[in-house]
């Protein structure tokens, strides 16, 4: 996570002019400059959610959201308020982010490996049952009880944006298992939207989404490049999926799955068949600057421009299509996707009837099990699977550092607002749910930042330069 590596060196040279701007920008460049989603425009537009729905503007505010809207085609017709079409369309976007990342991480990443899989799956596994757990303890037989689902999930940007505020004063290893941990349980959060928070089930819609999935599959099996079918059969998943009953967001992730994790051409492979054109390349280049005549030099120009061609798909095809993926959509998740989400779900009417409800069973319920049961079940998931000889903590993070990252999997946010609007609609019980989940956010993230800052090198010993 971090800036791209040319915008890293300007803030490196932009430093000696301004070391003050230089190391507040560099505090928050990863909440809102990462290369993967990242938490800061999300949290803004949270933050002016609260204030405009706590504002004199208030009634319009929420009229906005409400506002139906209706795509007809022929006789037939969708609609629905501008907020469920966000959730329904937008945010299955993040979720195609979200498969994609989970697919990567079992393929290739720390999941790919049984014995580096077992320590943050059996975290993953601690930090979804006692959550859940100490939930129905105290909400469990209340009206309440619906909303268990939102202690299940963790918001993978927030929670990878606050290690990353440490840079190299942390083990890579530490991201890694945030990272495989958030995968896991994004698994469950996904699981439990599909099978507990759908409705009635049209198998039908199934039908389609499968119909649509086999042709994605069967472009990657005949090596189909261009992106156009892929697109067209993604919105037909996607219809599928939102017809059938399940929620959309399940498309998202369907899709996400799809994509590729490995590239079509090897690094080895690409430099034995570029070499040649390469030559041919600088050949026709030097004869079009040499040409008598402006025929002969547009047939020169023409010939390296083909060649380029053949270099660019060469050089494409050497990358994955899952980051190239992820590249694509990632600003518009981070800078629309989600802020529209959080400006449209998030209406939480401070008043004295709501803080009353804080000793009540549901936010309560919420803050225990995002607060306390996250750490407790990362850490003593991990802790017996490493002491059964299961699994093995990663190198050089220690077991303060695996506390720190079990804190910082209580934040909840993005999957668990929209679980709690699954599960309660609208109305005192999902503003309760969601005022449990801010506050869960907010402890948890500032108990795994004082964690890891505990743990984390001093800054003069991170930076300083290899000796030799």
């Amino acid at each position: 996570m971090g800036l791209s590596p040319r915008l890293t060196g300007r803030t490196i040279a932009r430093a000696h002019h301004s070391p003050a701007a230089s190391a507040f920008l560099r505090k928050i460049e990863p909440l809102f400059a990462g290369r993967e989603v990242t938490g800061g425009p999300l949290l803004l537009a949270t933050i002016l959610a609260l204030a405009m729905t706590n504002s004199p503007w208030a009634g319009g505010f929420e009229r906005f959201w409400d506002t139906p809207v209706t795509i007809g085609f022929g006789t037939g017709e969708v609609s629905h308020r501008l907020a469920e079409w966000i959730d329904h369309a937008l945010l299955p976007l993040f979720f195609v982010i979200v498969g994609a990342d989970v697919k990567r991480e079992m393929a290739i990443g720390p999941l790919a490996h049984w014995r580096s899989a077992a320590f943050p799956l059996s975290g993953a596994l601690g930090g979804m049952l006692v959550p859940v757990g100490l939930y129905l303890a105290v909400a469990g037989g209340t009206p309440a009880q619906p909303g268990w689902g939102a202690v299940i999930t963790t918001d993978t940007a927030f929670g990878l944006a606050l290690i990353a505020v440490f840079a190299n004063r942390l083990p890579a290893g530490l991201r890694a298992t945030m990272l495989a941990f958030a995968a896991v349980d994004d698994v469950g959060g996904l699981l439990v939207i599909a099978f507990a928070y759908s409705g009635a089930i049209d198998p039908w819609g199934l039908v389609v989404a499968a119909a649509g999935l086999a042709g994605i599959m069967g472009l990657r099996r005949i090596g189909w490049v261009s992106s156009v079918p892929y697109v067209l059969l993604a919105l037909l998943v996607w219809g599928g999926v939102l017809e059938s009953g399940i929620h959309a967001t399940i498309a998202g992730v369907l899709i996400g799955l799809t994509v590729p994790v490995q590239p079509r051409l090897q690094q080895h492979a690409f430099a034995q068949r570029v070499q040649r054109r390469v030559d041919e390349f600088r050949d026709a280049h030097d004869a079009a600057e040499g040409a008598d005549d402006d025929e002969e030099e547009h047939r020169h120009r023409e010939r390296a421009e083909e060649r380029l061609g053949y270099l660019h798909e060469m050089a494409s095809a050497t990358r994955e299509a899952s980051s190239r993926l992820i590249e694509v959509l990632t600003p518009w998740v981070n800078y629309i996707v989600l802020p529209l989400f959080a400006l449209s779900n998030v209406r939480i009417h401070i008043s004295g009837d709501l803080l009353s409800m804080i000793g009540g069973p549901l936010v309560m319920g919420v803050v225990l099990g995002l607060v306390i049961g996250k750490p407790l079940g990362f850490l003593t998931f991990t802790w017996a699977a490493s002491a059964l000889g299961l699994a093995r903590r990663p190198d050089e993070v220690t077991w303060p550092m695996v506390a720190g990252v079990g804190a910082l999997a209580g934040i909840g946010f993005t999957i668990s607002l929209f679980i709690a609007g699954l599960a309660f609609g609208d109305g005192e019980m999902r503003e309760a749910a969601s005022l449990g989940v801010l506050l869960a956010s907010v402890l948890a993230a500032a108990i795994g930042y004082a964690i890891l800052r505990h743990c984390a090198e001093p800054r003069h010993a991170a930076e300083a330069p290899p000796e030799g």
